[in-house]
């Protein structure tokens, strides 16, 4: 029987309202995946969702590697 492997990630998330000036405030974002310690910082959603999936892609290719030279 294939023995399948299971990943997870972890990321930290800080969210901090920025002040604008005028009354106005913007949010801004910080997120960590914790094991490659890669930072990025955002002000909008699409950035943080960019980097979530380039973070899973890469260790879904770096997984993809590891089964093809287990069957070698």
């Amino acid at each position: 029987m294939e023995q399948q492997q299971h990943s997870s990630h972890l990321f930290t998330l800080r969210l901090w309202p920025e002040e604008l000036g005028g009354g106005e405030a913007e949010w801004r974002g910080k997120v960590q995946h914790v094991t490659s310690g890669e930072v990025r910082y955002f002000r909008d959603w699409s950035t943080l969702i960019a980097f979530l999936l380039l973070e899973l892609s890469d260790s879904e290719t770096r997984l993809i590697r590891i089964e093809d030279c287990s069957k070698s």
